[in-house]
């Protein structure tokens, strides 16, 4: 006798709740007789299924079985319901969860929690319903997209995939204007439309490693002071980090040199210092000055400021 039979079917009978013998023996291709004695073997295991002769009869399980006992260990019931939490509200997430966990009845405590918004604001751009279905259906989006290498374009895009990658969600699709695979930070993408317009894919996206693996990237080394190492420690690998007798942290890691980078190596102010390459060092410094000719207002910063800015120099 096949476990994996009778697991099947379990699921059959979960999927269709009442189904002849006849059909079964079709789906899991063994004789009617087969399937009898698989109901005997389940039925003292203990599962409550039962079979009914004559017109209308068949395989059913009682109203009140549980999956707990059909298909998931423990563990594997645990390991879902963290997943689910996990999901955006919009996918139905605490529902769903909730639904399951009265399912299984679990007996561990809820000993982890998955929050993927951020903290100051919710999802970017309406909710997960709307990407959810128009990837489903195939719709094309259209959309003005704001990238780090030019001025606002709009996109003509058939989405694929979601993606969660580094803080961010990402939007994975075909566009049909570059007859290529691009990936789209959604926060980026302004004034979504679903034009109704359907389409297929050429294939599979790439993995998202890929997409963003086709820039080219440079070794730079940077030089962090002690006040920013929350920030050090929450956004790069402990192994690219060497703490200096100072407190200072060094961090050697490959960018790809883009307006991105520049605009994140500001984002640490006066706490970051460039070691090499020495041309990021030179460009980064001359974006500092053309800030402060845009911003500078000498007499205000001069008391604000006193011992960081000297608007003399």
């Amino acid at each position: 006798m096949s476990d994996s039979r009778l697991f099947r079917l379990l699921y059959l009978l979960l999927e269709h709740k009442h189904m002849t013998a006849g059909e079964l023996a079709a789906r899991l291709e063994v004789s009617t007789r087969t399937i009898y004695r698989d109901v005997d073997a389940l039925s003292q295991a203990g599962v409550p299924i039962y079979a009914t002769q004559g017109k209308g009869g068949g395989v059913a399980l009682m109203d009140h079985y549980t999956l707990d006992r059909a298909a998931f260990t423990e563990e594997e019931q645990a390991q879902l319901l963290t997943a689910l939490r996990s999901m955006p509200d919009s996918l139905g997430g605490p529902e769903v969860v909730t639904k399951l966990a009265a399912l299984f009845r679990p007996s561990q405590p809820d000993w982890l929690q998955v929050e993927l918004t951020p903290w100051q604001s919710q999802w970017p751009q309406g909710d997960f319903t709307f990407y959810k279905n128009a990837i489903l259906a195939r719709h094309v989006l259209t959309f003005t997209y704001i990238s780090a290498y030019s001025a606002a374009q709009p996109r003509r895009v058939l989405p694929v995939r979601l993606v969660f990658k580094s803080r961010a969600w990402y939007l994975q699709g075909w566009c049909l204007e570059k007859s290529a695979w691009r990936t789209f930070r959604l926060s980026r993408m302004l004034e979504v439309q679903d034009t109704g317009e359907t389409a297929q894919p050429p294939g599979p996206p790439p993995d998202i490693e890929t997409g963003f693996g086709s820039q080219e990237v440079t070794p730079i080394t940077l030089r962090f002071s002690p006040a920013m190492a929350y920030r050090v420690y929450d956004e790069f690998d402990p192994k690219d980090i060497q703490r200096e007798e100072d407190g200072a942290l060094l961090v050697s890691v490959p960018f790809p040199i883009d307006g991105w980078l520049y605009g994140y190596l500001l984002s640490f102010g006066a706490g970051v210092e460039v070691l090499e390459p020495e041309y990021l060092k030179q460009q980064l410094a001359l974006l500092g000055r053309e800030i402060y000719r845009a911003n500078a207002e000498p007499d205000r910063l001069c008391q604000v400021f006193p011992d960081i800015l000297d608007p003399s120099t």
